[in-house]
């Protein structure tokens, strides 16, 4: 790894409404122009993460040579943050995260032809993103994603059935009672997560820095998701991508894992409705199957960029 190209910076970021300046950081594995690979721009989740757990994609440029563009979306990690736009729903929106990513394309030069690979949050922007029908967008991977909320909660609802009936009373009870920062809520939540976010054990670092994010500037992710990922409250919560899916003219590559929060119900609609489209399931993964299970991922991954 230490012998791959790498370099960070920034890209001056113009939001109406911020009330000061804002930029985009990002970080660009291998060669960019490339003389033959088209690079990959990587969006993470939350939304309200940040990169690091996705930073395991720089194995495509180690591997394969593919440029891999990953960045911290506004809002948190080494980009601008805006604390003082929690709650403010009319300026964190789906459009703001679509115009970032046409900046950044712009900056890198890049906007002529590029691939995008979204994960979670990232997938259902990435998903956003090429309903437009964007210039230079070449191939689209939708990971670990839904295409609604409406059936992200239901998915959500019957995983926690399956929980001990002890932790689905302490979720129960704290989100009746709008304590979901107590401790026990928190607890409770972690055994979800131990089951359908991520099934490693102990939790890789890259994924505890993003979640630590996440702690510390809670601000997207409280205003538009809520407080964990399966009691969503915020902006997002009506969300829907289906009635535009048709619109995808990218060929685009559905992943998810067996155990993951985003089921095959939540994936199905993008397999039913984008013209040109394939889907591979992690039998070993939860959400994270780049981190659950690396190697497939990548054969997969560059299968699919290069086919």
């Amino acid at each position: 790894m230490s012998s791959l190209k790498v370099r960070e910076g920034e890209a001056a970021f113009n939001v109406p409404g911020a009330g000061k300046p804002c930029k985009t950081w990002y970080k660009v594995y291998g060669t960019l122009p490339h003389p033959h690979n088209t690079p990959l721009v990587v969006l993470h989740g939350g939304p309200g993460s940040t990169h690091e757990y996705l930073d395991i994609l720089s194995e495509l440029t180690r591997l394969f040579d593919v440029p891999v563009i990953l960045y911290d979306q506004l809002g948190n990690g080494r980009s601008t943050h805006l604390p003082e736009k929690n709650g403010d729903v009319d300026f964190w929106t789906v459009q703001l995260f679509v115009d970032e990513m046409h900046n950044l394309l712009n900056h890198l030069n890049i906007h002529d032809n590029y691939n995008v690979l979204g994960q979670s949050w990232g997938g259902m922007l990435a998903s956003e993103f090429a309903t437009r029908q964007p210039k230079g967008l070449g191939k689209l991977v939708i990971a670990d994603s839904p295409a609604s909320m409406e059936l992200w909660v239901k998915a959500a609802n019957e995983l926690r059935k399956e929980l001990p009936q002890e932790v689905q009373d302490a979720l129960n009870k704290h989100e009746a009672a709008d304590t979901t920062t107590d401790p026990e809520y928190i607890a409770a939540t972690n055994e979800f997560y131990k089951r359908h976010l991520c099934r490693l054990d102990p939790m890789p670092q890259s994924l505890v820095d993003g979640l630590a994010w996440m702690e510390k500037d809670p601000t997207v992710y409280s205003t538009m998701n809520g407080p964990n990922e399966f009691y969503i409250t915020g902006s997002l919560r009506t969300w829907n991508v289906i009635d535009r899916l048709h619109k995808i003219q990218a060929t685009t590559l559905l992943i998810n894992g067996r155990y993951d929060e985003a089921q095959d119900m939540v994936v199905e609609p993008f397999f039913q409705h984008i013209p040109k489209v394939r889907w591979i399931q992690f039998a070993d993964s939860a959400h994270v199957p780049q981190l659950e299970e690396t190697e497939r991922f990548m054969q997969v991954v560059w299968a699919f960029l290069r086919g």
